[in-house]
């Protein structure tokens, strides 16, 4: 598995910043392009039930408002776009040449998460904002089609843009099949990392000695790995993976994404709600 066509949405507000840093910054450092989606949304769909009790001039001033808003996130965009490529030192290309990093401008008419699940699953990787407790309504629904409708890896960058992405990695692990396939595609960036740790959790649901027996299939491939057992009592899974990654300077976490169906977690918490929720390092997940 390669990470060579990376996608991430940009829709010209400081919540999708930290995204477009992020994916350049992994796209620098596996030699990969990037597609920079920017969707504009039809104006004459912000419109509900157009002529049911109202007048003509409201339907004008409310497709001229949105239009104003469209042009002014586009532009907005479009200028972060430019501004980051030139500092970043990432050509602009419209084909794909293999020789190195690259970016390219994608601009879509439609619905944001539709079209990120759509094209999303022609790419190797996704990048989105850490929605956090009270996400924006359509950063959730970006969130929601990139992981449940693409079957990709899906890289959730938090606000803040860390300085060493990429250096120091860990990998949730519970032996599950998200799990697996998270690390399986996130591997690219866990070899590139300069140190790695396996941490699991002593529970019921998962086996202490999971961490030592992938230690040893990733010794097969040359990896040499911490392991780290999260005991149980501490506290939440969740708060006890995000408290052992900042006590080990931790700059990118790779798990599954619900293990247990969301509603589940919806109704008992679980490890995904609390990262998405918590998370102040990258996240790296699949489902």
């Amino acid at each position: 598995m390669t990470i060579k066509n990376i996608l991430v949405p940009l829709d010209g507000t400081d919540a999708t910043r930290p995204a477009l840093e992020i994916a350049l910054s992994v796209a620098r450092k596996v030699k990969a392009h990037v597609d920079v989606l920017h969707v504009m949304t039809d104006s004459k769909s912000v419109v509900p039930l157009l002529g049911e009790g109202m007048s003509g001039n409201m339907i004008e001033e409310m497709i001229e408002f949105a239009e104003k808003e469209t042009d002014e996130r586009s532009t907005n965009a479009r200028a972060l776009f430019d501004s980051k490529c030139l500092e970043m030192d990432i050509p602009v290309a419209n084909a794909p040449d293999g020789n190195g990093p690259s970016a390219r401008w994608v601009e879509k008419v439609g619905r944001e998460e539709e079209i990120v699940a759509k094209i999303g699953r022609l790419a190797d990787m996704i990048v989105v904002p850490l929605p956090g407790p009270d996400p924006e309504p359509s950063v959730a629904m970006t969130v929601n089609a990139a992981l449940f409708e693409t079957g990709r890896l899906v890289l959730l960058a938090p606000a803040k843009t860390p300085q060493d992405f990429g250096e120091k990695a860990a990998i949730a692990w519970n032996g599950s099949v998200q799990s697996a396939r998270a690390l399986t595609a996130a591997m690219p960036l866990i070899e590139n990392a300069k140190s790695t740790v396996i941490m699991t959790a002593a529970s019921l649901r998962t086996e202490a000695e999971g961490a030592a027996q992938l230690a040893v299939s990733l010794g097969w491939r040359g990896l040499a790995v911490e392991t780290k057992v999260l005991e149980e009592g501490g506290g939440p899974v969740g708060s006890e993976l995000l408290k052992a990654c900042e006590e080990n300077g931790t700059d990118f976490i790779v798990m599954g994404a619900y293990t247990r169906s969301r509603l589940r977690q919806w109704i008992l918490g679980g490890v995904t709600s609390y990262v998405l929720e918590n998370a102040e390092i990258p996240v790296l997940m699949t489902r």
